[in-house]
């Protein structure tokens, strides 16, 4: 963890292990499957057949299509009103002073995107597991099946509604600012390929991978000078960003880095190219 502002938006696998039996310590296994489909966008399936063969013991599985996103809108994984969020970190067993570890398979950001909106409605008392569940199976640590109904509801309210996501409207004014980093985290292909409407991006964005910030032996996250270096190349590090992906869920990935980094002003389109591809009146850059 050296070099990072904010070491504490990460935590390892053995002090998870250590801290499993902790009552303020609550784990959430946030993992989705994105099904790629032959013609059209991705198929959406939370992974709780997964988490009941085998999880973190204790983790409770949060569905992140419905337990923390906002169901009436058309674009999936809308962040949800500040009343709903809290009623399901409450009915998660999580407080106001509840250390909340979240983690997924595969890759981290929708573990990413759990702390996200923690940090969205005030609760800084969070971290993303370093390495995920490849990393704590792969060195044969406890696992569980089933799934886990909290003994007790927690009393979480919300302190604060920070502003962390955005509209369309924010980035169409950024398209033109010099002064703001729009900030793309999905990986070449899938918007090249048009996975979410037209193929492109939004004008005037950099590229930094949500996946390039990741060791690909240990799917931990890069040191921090590392993480520094790729995102100061792009003009990342010193000015305003939105950062965005196929629907606001690698995008978290880039941000937490750049918090763990100490930036002070990133914000996530929360829509992103979900709806930006599919709105021919939006311009996207193909070259």
């Amino acid at each position: 963890m050296s070099g990072f502002v904010y070491p504490e938006f990460l935590v390892e696998t053995d002090w998870l292990e250590q801290n499993l039996a902790n009552p303020k310590v609550v784990v959430l296994d946030c993992t989705v499957h994105l099904l790629t489909q032959p013609n059209g966008p991705y198929q959406i399936k939370p992974a709780r057949e997964d988490f009941e063969k085998g999880h973190i013991p204790g983790a409770r599985f949060c569905n992140v299509q419905h337990d923390v996103s906002d169901t009436s809108q058309k674009f999936a994984f809308m962040r949800p009103n500040a009343e709903s969020f809290a009623a399901t970190m409450r009915r998660f067993g999580i407080s106001n002073d509840t250390r909340v570890i979240t983690y997924s398979t595969a890759n981290p950001w929708w573990a990413t995107r759990v702390w996200w909106l923690l940090r969205e409605f005030g609760h800084d008392n969070a971290a993303v597991l370093n390495g995920g569940w490849q990393k704590w199976s792969r060195e044969g640590r406890p696992s569980a099946g089933g799934l886990v109904i909290p003994a007790n509801p927690g009393t979480f309210t919300v302190r604060a509604e920070r502003g962390l996501m955005v509209g369309k409207d924010e980035v169409v004014a950024a398209m033109g600012d010099a002064a703001v980093c729009t900030l793309n985290a999905l990986m070449p292909a899938q918007y090249a390929g048009g996975t979410y409407g037209r193929p492109g991006q939004i004008p005037g964005s950099v590229a930094v991978p949500a996946g390039h910030l990741l060791d690909p032996a240990t799917n931990c996250f890069l040191p921090a000078d590392q993480l520094r270096a790729k995102l100061a190349a792009v003009g990342a590090m010193d000015r305003p960003v939105i950062a965005y992906c196929g629907g606001g869920i690698a995008a978290s990935a880039d941000a937490l880095a750049l918090i763990m980094l100490g930036h002070e002003n990133v914000k996530i389109y929360d829509a992103s190219l979900s709806e930006w591809a599919k709105d021919e009146t939006l311009p996207m850059a193909t070259a």
